[in-house]
């Protein structure tokens, strides 16, 4: 075997494990969706607390059946896909493993990549149980035909891009800061951080759109994002905080607008316990 051949064989090998890594599915295993009335019932409290409906019911409509218009900021827009359990339109046949792969990673049943104007970089810090259990839930919505509009972006942005940005973004996005012991911190921090995605709107982002984890939650420009710090959370007391995810009304006695009344209305559906959970990691001492 010369040596000609074996360097080749050498680069072969390279690119088909780069090729595997910017492309292979996660290994998710194969689980089943849970079918107990506990789970069903997490998970329903689970898809409120993700604020689902607030992207994918929209304009009264009679399910999850998605079209609500996400801008984009590289041009275009997105839709919101239809996450009614209907075979021909929406989810209707998902396995475990689907919804794992895309809650968590972003891949579809096919193995094509989903854009992050779907959190999945914030969901991916649920637990598999959780994301089950919200499975269980969903599979019991009622499933409506209805094909959502299709995304409407340049011709140059293709989904499979997707592979490159989520490989940077591991590398670029920095750690989350530890949290501390402390057991409703710690719930707090899972809420905002996976479920209630907080930083999707509150964590400044780089040009490529990549969360910039070092300043987390420090409000992003150009956007009605204020800073959930403690200079930008300045003007409220633990107390507020907590009133103000129930009813929306900010420190100064105003009723909140813009998309942030739709957060209000999936956190309003929170526990006390879990409100209190997120003023506790939001208001905690570093």
């Amino acid at each position: 075997m010369n040596k000609k051949f074996i360097s080749l064989l050498v680069v072969l090998i390279v690119v088909v494990a780069g090729l595997y890594w910017a492309f292979g599915l996660p290994r998710v295993g194969d689980p089943e969706i849970p079918a107990s009335t506990q789970a069903m019932a997490n998970g329903e409290y689970l898809y409120n607390a993700a604020g689902c409906a607030a992207c994918h019911q929209v304009d009264g409509a009679e399910g999850p059946v998605g079209g609500y218009e996400i801008e984009s900021p590289f041009g275009g827009s997105f839709s919101t896909p239809n996450i009614t359990p209907d075979t021909e339109t929406g989810i209707g046949g998902w396995s475990g493993r689907d919804f794992l792969l895309a809650i968590k990673h972003g891949r579809s049943p096919t193995g094509g990549f989903y854009w992050p104007a779907f959190p999945y970089r914030s969901y991916q810090g649920m637990t598999d149980e959780d994301v089950l259990d919200i499975a269980a839930y969903m599979v019991t919505l009622p499933p409506v035909n209805s094909e959502a509009p299709e995304h409407e972006l340049p011709a140059w942005q293709f989904s499979w891009m997707m592979s490159g940005w989520n490989i940077m973004a591991d590398f670029l996005e920095g750690e989350l800061s530890a949290v501390g012991n402390d057991e409703q911190v710690q719930r707090g921090a899972y809420l905002a951080r996976s479920f209630s995605h907080c930083g999707e709107c509150h964590t400044p982002r780089n040009v490529l759109g990549i969360s910039n984890f070092n300043n987390e939650f420090a409000g992003q420009e150009g956007v009605a994002s204020a800073a959930l710090t403690a200079d930008g959370l300045g003007a409220y007391s633990y107390e507020d905080f907590v009133y103000f995810l129930e009813d929306g009304f900010t420190a100064n006695f105003e009723q909140v607008g813009g998309e942030m009344l739709d957060v209000i209305d999936h956190t309003s559906k929170l526990t006390q316990e879990d409100r209190e959970a997120l003023a506790a990691f939001f208001f905690r001492e570093d």
